[in-house]
């Protein structure tokens, strides 16, 4: 629903939660469209509300490595969690490890081609997709799908890490061909000393 209906329901001024959702502040999952629209999903309403979209809720977490999969299963728990609070009966979780750098999610991909998923619920925007998560909900909406964002706050600690380990890869190919490149000039240099 919209930040002022929300408002609205729960006596509060407009202004007040619109500055909320700047700051971070909100008690309830939100998102905010590529038109600037703020939109409150608020479990206590939309149990109750019959516009989710027709389909199954699948809860989809993922984790960039393997030496996450405590944090893979707790976040999973908490989907499913959350979907039971929205008045999903039976929440199907899908876990996957991999990149959210690349397209290479074949989890990802099944739900995303699947028409029979109504509802995609994620707990960080970026556990989705790194870049241009707002695409895919563009998408998803055109054809009457939705995704939930349970957390809208960004997680600066996993996105530094994350950008740290492409700017090695990318060191690790440019210095490593500067290193091949210089011991291939010895080498040539040493046979025509010879």
């Amino acid at each position: 629903m919209r930040a002022s209906e929300w408002a609205k329901r729960e006596g509060l001024n407009v202004q007040t939660v619109w500055k909320w959702c700047r700051e971070g502040r909100m008690p309830v999952p939100f998102e905010k469209t590529s038109t600037g629209i703020i939109l409150i999903h608020d479990p206590k309403y939309e149990r109750n509300e019959a516009k989710a979209p027709s389909g199954r809720t699948v809860c989809y977490a993922r984790v960039s490595s393997g030496d996450q999969k405590d944090d893979l299963q707790r976040q999973a728990d908490r989907l499913k969690a959350f979907a039971i609070g929205m008045g999903v009966e039976h929440p199907e979780v899908v876990k996957e490890t991999g990149s959210g750098m690349n397209e290479r999610r074949r989890k990802l991909n099944r739900l995303l081609a699947d028409p029979t998923v109504g509802t995609i619920i994620v707990e960080h925007r970026d556990r989705l997709a790194r870049m241009n998560a707002g695409l895919i909900e563009s998408a998803l909406s055109a054809q009457g799908r939705r995704v939930v964002v349970v957390d809208d706050t960004e997680l600066d600690d996993d996105l530094v890490r994350d950008m740290t380990e492409v700017l090695t890869s990318f060191c690790a190919r440019l210095y490593g061909r500067r290193v091949a490149k210089h011991k291939a000039q010895a080498a040539m240099k040493a046979a025509d000393d010879a």
